[in-house]
């Protein structure tokens, strides 16, 4: 009899997701529909155990005949190929693999955001207590609704959660944010988080820790860090509608043999640094060999520029050559160009979301997978202006597209944001 918590959630559909671990001490396979099954979700909404393969000596793949309605009511209960996989939770827990269950059966949707900030001396925070709205007052709600509608959500979480440590000598600009403000990436629909960046260790070991067991606490995946190199390299795997797609995260910045953002090591905490990209590229290797679809979420490139630098360039080709079926950078603060390297598309630069007080360009990526893998690549258009962000209509739009298009030699992009390969 299993007993015990699986690594999955669901949505509420009208608001905003919400993490549920599920519970199950069931011996009986025969209910199906029960959402308490074995905490595992059919992709259409079908929830049964593993052990639930049919009749004896059926073949996987055919109808189990002990759903609700012999199948007919959610669908043909079929065994996915990752439900022996989901069923020990020793092992998803070990390897970082949470079920997730897409809001259709045929289509899985990522979208992706670039850098936000919640440091209560900045002026995102300042302007979010004046409004006494939390996200429903920063972020607009057309964004919101793709945000929180995706079946997965990744944003650049660009600071530590605690309120200890003290900052980096030296550095420029250094943030933090309470621990309760996690709660602000549940309000925006976040799925999971990159810690891989150059703020991630402003106030030192103590808060970048705080920072780990603040997420842990809210459920929340995160990649690129950890307390050891172990922990700071291991993708995050989502495995939705019978897919399991990994999570990479890393960042080149701070290009330096003493960098203020600490290295994770064999026995110490920090990011996963790719300036030597050698261990990213056997990251990327080993998660394609166990994965369908391969996500590498970096920071890099040179800030307040949309010129690529040498080091993406040289990057991107060989992360695709590596097995990388999607690359989605950051940390340039503004929009950068789209690209290919062979068939694998890469966002050079996200932007800042929601970040600072300038006005600028920003947008969201979503990424839509069906049975065969990729199906399309939306930019979707939007604006930071007074410390919130909006979702461009109309002549805006076209404007944020028509420049998108000028520094994207290589792609076409059409009036409503796809994306495709020239040639």
């Amino acid at each position: 009899m299993f007993t015990g918590k699986v690594r999955s959630y669901d949505r509420k559909k009208t608001k905003k997701k919400t993490w549920k671990p599920y519970f199950s001490d069931y011996t009986d396979f025969d209910d199906c529909a029960r959402k308490r099954s074995f905490g595992l979700q059919h992709d259409l909404g079908c929830w049964k155990p593993t052990a639930c393969s049919g009749e004896a000596g059926k073949p996987t793949g055919e109808s189990c005949g002990r759903c609700s309605g012999g199948g007919k009511r959610f669908g043909e209960c079929t065994v996915g190929k990752y439900d022996a996989l989901l069923a020990d939770e020793a092992l998803c827990r070990q390897q970082n693999i949470y079920a997730k269950t897409a809001a259709s059966p045929n289509e899985t949707t990522i979208v992706f955001a670039g850098d936000i900030l919640f440091d209560d001396h900045y002026a995102v925070k300042v302007k979010m207590n004046q409004r006494g709205r939390g996200i429903e007052g920063s972020i607009s709600q057309e964004m919101l609704d793709v945000m929180r509608s995706a079946d997965i959500f990744m944003v650049n979480n660009e600071f530590p959660y605690s309120n200890r440590g003290t900052p980096t000598e030296n550095k420029k600009f250094t943030f933090r944010a309470k621990p309760e403000y996690a709660s602000y990436l549940l309000d925006m629909g976040a799925d999971i988080v990159s810690l891989a960046n150059n703020h991630a260790y402003d106030y030192g070991k103590i808060a970048f820790l705080d920072t780990l067991d603040t997420l842990n606490g809210i459920g929340m995946p995160y990649v690129g860090a950890g307390r050891n190199l172990e922990e700071a390299i291991k993708p995050v795997y989502f495995i939705v509608n019978d897919q399991k797609i990994a999570f990479v995260a890393a960042t080149q910045i701070e290009r330096t043999e003493n960098p203020d953002t600490k290295e994770a090591t064999q026995n110490s905490p920090g990011v996963f640094r790719c300036w030597n990209v050698d261990k990213l590229l056997e990251v990327v290797a080993n998660a394609k060999q166990v994965s369908d679809y391969v996500i590498v979420y970096i920071h890099w490139g040179t800030e307040a520029t949309d010129q690529l630098d040498w080091a993406q360039k040289d990057q991107a080709v060989k992360i695709s050559n590596a097995g990388a079926d999607l690359i989605i950078g950051d940390h340039p603060h503004v929009l950068q160009q789209f690209g290919y390297c062979e068939d694998t598309p890469v966002m050079y630069s996200l932007g800042n979301f929601l970040f600072n007080s300038k006005a600028q360009d920003t947008c969201l990526v979503k990424l839509t997978l069906d049975a065969n893998g990729f199906k399309s690549l939306q930019f979707i258009p939007g604006r930071q202006q007074d410390c919130s962000v909006t979702m461009l209509q109309g002549t805006e739009k076209e404007r944020v597209l028509s420049y998108m298009r000028k520094i994207s030699p290589g792609v076409t992009i059409d009036g409503d944001g796809f994306v495709t390969k020239k040639g």
